[in-house]
């Protein structure tokens, strides 16, 4: 969506015009606000948070804020399905949806749903006015990723109603700044038992909290490894019903895995109207890059991914729109979208040359997505198996 080229990768039909013009106002203010910050909101810090908290004041006084969230609690409450048309547009850089007030949209969701009354009074309008950041913490040093059946982090009753958490988390988005954790921890039973399995909001302000570190994904912050050590949890933020952890997990991972792949989308559009334009632009002395065969085998390999990844993208946005199951859709379209976003931005590199390796482009920070889009949030063996399976049972 950002870039000069974009009408050559889109090739679907668009939505309606009033969908295509809120499409276009956030595709704009992405491109000429918040990617021009990229730099120094990467780096974070003072400076980092101070551009962050002037791109929200902007997104407010434009009407852009909050657009999927709930109007119940100060969000613009656009249908999901809506949303999901624009979330590529928006994703086009990571700091997009921090940037118009839709980052905690899977919070909100989760905790409007299955958050008991307090927790929906005293959190949910101040998540959505951008006031308290949320994260989600459920992978454990010592258990795999893909097998939630192992969580060995556990959270115990105790006589007032309280639950005391103990164990450790690592690869959690945003942890460091996050005032509220949820936590997939073990409240019955023992691992590899699934149905022990309980989710609690704890506030990172409780005592026994504590960031361990930041672990750099292939050099790039953001993610990190949180340990908590008898942290008392009120027993009113335990969310949804004890036990049933998974059922809102898998709630939850459907609609993320799909607003990732629509961003990734966005992303490898990026790269590719970068790619476009260099091969355009630039020429040495047997003319301009446009001319060569091999960078023309590059910008109709990118076009192809591109384009065959889009439908299937937007097929699982569709039924998660429409509240149908989209396990096979979700799980494709996953696999597919890291592996594009990987492949155009690691074709726009080799057009730019040595250029594509520095500092003055964002190509090494979208081929680092995708590259780490193939694992974090389940392998692609994961998602391969588990369609495989599916479709190989179904009568």
């Amino acid at each position: 969506m950002v870039g000069s080229a974009g009408s050559a990768g889109r090739g679907r039909p668009g939505p309606g015009p009033d969908a295509v013009e809120l499409t276009e106002r956030v595709a704009d203010f992405v491109r000429s606000r918040v990617v021009p910050l990229e730099s120094v909101l990467d780096s974070g810090g003072t400076a980092g948070r101070a551009a962050m908290r002037s791109l929200r004041a902007r997104a407010m006084d434009e009407g852009l804020w909050a657009l999927p969230l709930p109007a119940e609690f100060g969000g613009q409450g656009l249908a999901l399905p809506r949303y999901l048309q624009l979330a590529e547009a928006e994703g086009a850089s990571d700091h997009g949806p921090a940037a118009l007030g839709s980052a905690p949209l899977l919070d909100v969701l989760m905790l409007r749903r299955h958050g008991r009354t307090r927790i929906r009074d005293q959190y949910l309008e101040r998540l959505v006015a951008g006031e308290l950041r949320a994260c989600y913490a459920m992978t454990e040093p010592d258990a795999p990723g893909t097998d939630p059946s192992m969580t060995s982090t556990r959270a115990v009753r105790e006589s007032d109603g309280s639950w005391t958490v103990s164990g450790r988390k690592w690869f959690t988005s945003r942890a460091a700044d996050a005032d509220l954790v949820t936590v997939l921890a073990r409240t019955d039973a023992a691992p590899p038992d699934r149905a022990g399995l309980s989710l609690l909001l704890v506030p990172t302000d409780s005592p026994g909290f504590r960031v361990v570190r930041e672990l750099p994904v292939l050099g790039a912050g953001g993610q990190w490894e949180i340990a908590l050590d008898h942290v008392t949890v009120p027993g009113d933020h335990l969310i949804g019903e004890r036990g049933r952890a998974l059922a809102i997990a898998g709630e939850r991972l459907q609609l993320g895995r799909t607003l990732r792949c629509l961003r990734w989308l966005g992303q490898a559009q990026r790269a590719f109207d970068l790619m476009c334009e260099r091969a355009n632009t630039r020429s040495g002395s047997r003319g301009p890059l446009s001319g060569h065969q091999l960078v023309q085998q590059h910008v109709f390999e990118s076009l192809l991914a591109v384009r065959s990844t889009r439908p299937l993208v937007h097929e699982a946005a569709a039924r998660i729109g429409a509240g149908l199951d989209a396990h096979i859709e979700v799980g494709l379209a996953k696999v597919a979208a890291a592996r594009m976003l990987q492949q155009v931005s690691d074709a726009a590199i080799q057009v730019h040359g040595a250029a594509g390796l520095g500092p003055d482009t964002p190509l090494p920070a979208l081929f680092r997505t995708g590259r780490a889009a193939r694992i974090l949030d389940g392998p692609d063996e994961l998602h391969i198996t588990s369609v495989a399976r599916r479709v190989l049972r179904s009568p």
